[in-house]
C-alpha cells in the first residue's frame, strides 16, 4: 500500500509540497495518461460523423451534415466558461469526475441513435465532458509545475489528447471500412469513457495545496497580484477585449478552431467526393492531428526558452497556408504532405497560447482566465460549423477552405501586432 501511494505522491509518505514537473512526475504522468482518453473520446467521431449524416441520414446539406460540430462547440465553449470560474470554487477533481459523467453515455447513443437528432444531443453530452475533463486537467497540470516549464508541461497535455485522437480517427475508419459505420467504431468509445470515469475517481487526487503554494510565492512578490476577488465578470472583459494581450491569444484561439472545425467538418466531405475510402480518408483526418499531437512537447518547451510570440505568429501563417493547399490539390500524396503542415503549425500554435494565458494572470485567477480563453477559442466550432458550412453550401468546399485559409493568415497577423512575451511578468 506504501508503494501505491508512493507511486501516486500522495501525502501519506510526508513528502514536502513543491512546484515542479520533476518533484511532481507521478501525478503529472498519471494526468497526461488520463488525457489520452480525454482526447479519444472525440477522435471516435473525426472520420465518422459526416460520412454517417448522409449516408445513413440521407442529409445532403453541408450546414445540417456539420451541425452536430455546431452544438458540439456551444456546449464545450460553455462548459469551459463556467468550469474555469467553478474550478475557483469546487476542486478540479470533482469537475473531472463530472466531466466523465457526462461522457459516458455519449458512444451508446451514437450506436443506437434512431435519427440525426439524437447525434445531435450526443454531442451536447461530448461537448460538456471535453470542456470540463480537458480543462481540468489543464489546470491541473498548471497547478502542479508551476511557472519555470508551464509550457513543456501543457506540451505533454495537448500531445497526449490529440495523438489519442489521431489514433481513435484512424482506427474508427479502419472498423467503419471492414464492418460498417455503426455501431462497432463506437465500441471503442465504451471502453474509454469507463477507463477516464475510473482513473479520475481512484487515481487522480486534487491540485488545491500547489495551487495555493503558487499564490502565496506570488503574494510575496507581488501583493497587488492577489489583492482583487476573483470575478468572472472582469476576467471576461480582460480577456475578450480589454487587454490587448489576452484579446491577440484569444482571437488566435477562436480561429485556430474555426480552422479545426473546417478540417473535422469538410475535410472529410471534400476527400469523400474525390472517392476516397473510408481507411484512405482515415489516414488523412489521423495524420494533422497525430503531427499536432506529436510535436506539442517540443513547442511547448521551444516556447518557454524563445517565448511565446514567435511560434503563435509562425504557426498560424502556416495553419492558413496549409488550408488553402488542401483546397488547391485533389490527390491523396499532396493531401497528406498538407496535413503535415497543419499539424505543424497547429503544434507550434495550441499549447503555446494556454501557457500564454498562464503567464499573463495571477495564479488564483488562472482558471477562470483560462475558461473564458477556451470557451472563445471552442466558439470557433459554432463559427466553423455556420460559415464555413453555410459558404460549403452557396458556393463549393473548396470556396469554404480558401476563405477559412485566408482568415487564418489574418489572424496571424493580428496576433503579430497585439501580443507580448509575459514571461517574466512578477504575477507568475
Amino acid at each position: 500500500m506504501r508503494l501505491f501511494d508512493l507511486f501516486l505522491g500522495r501525502k501519506s509518505v510526508d513528502r514536502e509540497l513543491r512546484l515542479g514537473l520533476v518533484e511532481n512526475w507521478r501525478q503529472f504522468s498519471l494526468l497526461v495518461a488520463l488525457n489520452l482518453f480525454v482526447g479519444g473520446m472525440i477522435g471516435l467521431e473525426r472520420t465518422i460523423l459526416p460520412v454517417l449524416a448522409e449516408a445513413e441520414f440521407g442529409i445532403t446539406s453541408k450546414t445540417a451534415a456539420i451541425s452536430f460540430i455546431a452544438t458540439f462547440g456551444i456546449s464545450k465553449a460553455l462548459s469551459n466558461l463556467f468550469a474555469g470560474h467553478l474550478a475557483q470554487r469546487v476542486t478540479r477533481r470533482r469537475i473531472l469526475i463530472v466531466g466523465w459523467l457526462f461522457g459516458v453515455p455519449v458512444p451508446l447513443i451514437l450506436i443506437w441513435a434512431p435519427d440525426w437528432g439524437w447525434v445531435i444531443g450526443a454531442n451536447v453530452l461530448l461537448g460538456i465532458n471535453q470542456g470540463l475533463t480537458w480543462s481540468m486537467t489543464v489546470n491541473m497540470k498548471m497547478d502542479l509545475v508551476g511557472p519555470r516549464w508551464r509550457g513543456l508541461a501543457l506540451g505533454f497535455n495537448e500531445t497526449a489528447g490529440y495523438v489519442a485522437l489521431a489514433a481513435a480517427a484512424f482506427l474508427t475508419g479502419v472498423i467503419a471500412q471492414s464492418y460498417g459505420l455503426r455501431p462497432e467504431p463506437f465500441y471503442l468509445g465504451i471502453g474509454i469513457a469507463a477507463i477516464g470515469l475510473a482513473l479520475s475517481v481512484f487515481l487522480v487526487r486534487d491540485t488545491a495545496p500547489y495551487l495555493a503554494l503558487e499564490t502565496a510565492r506570488q503574494s510575496a512578490l507581488d501583493p497587488n497580484a492577489v489583492s482583487n476577488p476573483v470575478s468572472l465578470r472582469r476576467s471576461f472583459a480582460d480577456t475578450t477585449w480589454r487587454r490587448r494581450d489576452l484579446f491577440g491569444i484569444t482571437q488566435a484561439g477562436f480561429v485556430k478552431n474555426l480552422n479545426d472545425g473546417l478540417a473535422w467538418g469538410i475535410f472529410p466531405l471534400l476527400f469523400a467526393s474525390h472517392g476516397l475510402d473510408l481507411d484512405r480518408m482515415g489516414i488523412l483526418v489521423a495524420i494533422y492531428p497525430m503531427v499536432w499531437g506529436s510535436l506539442q512537447i517540443g513547442s511547448g518547451w521551444i516556447s518557454d526558452v524563445l517565448g511565446r510570440t514567435p511560434l503563435i505568429v509562425t504557426g498560424m501563417l502556416l495553419q492558413g497556408g496549409a488550408i488553402c493547399m488542401v483546397g488547391l490539390v485533389t490527390s491523396f500524396g499532396p493531401w497528406a504532405g498538407a496535413m503535415v503542415l497543419l499539424g505543424l503549425g497547429t503544434a507550434m500554435v495550441y499549447p503555446t497560447l494556454l501557457a500564454a494565458i498562464g503567464d499573463a494572470v495571477p495564479a488564483r485567477e488562472r482558471a477562470t482566465s483560462l475558461g473564458v480563453y477556451r470557451f472563445w477559442r471552442d466558439a470557433g466550432f459554432v463559427a466553423a460549423a455556420l460559415s464555413a458550412g453555410g459558404i460549403a453550401d452557396l458556393f463549393g468546399l473548396r470556396a469554404a477552405i480558401f476563405s477559412v485559409g485566408a482568415l487564418t493568415i489574418l489572424s496571424g497577423i493580428l496576433a503579430s501586432l497585439t501580443l507580448r512575451d509575459n514571461r517574466g511578468n512578477p504575477q507568475r
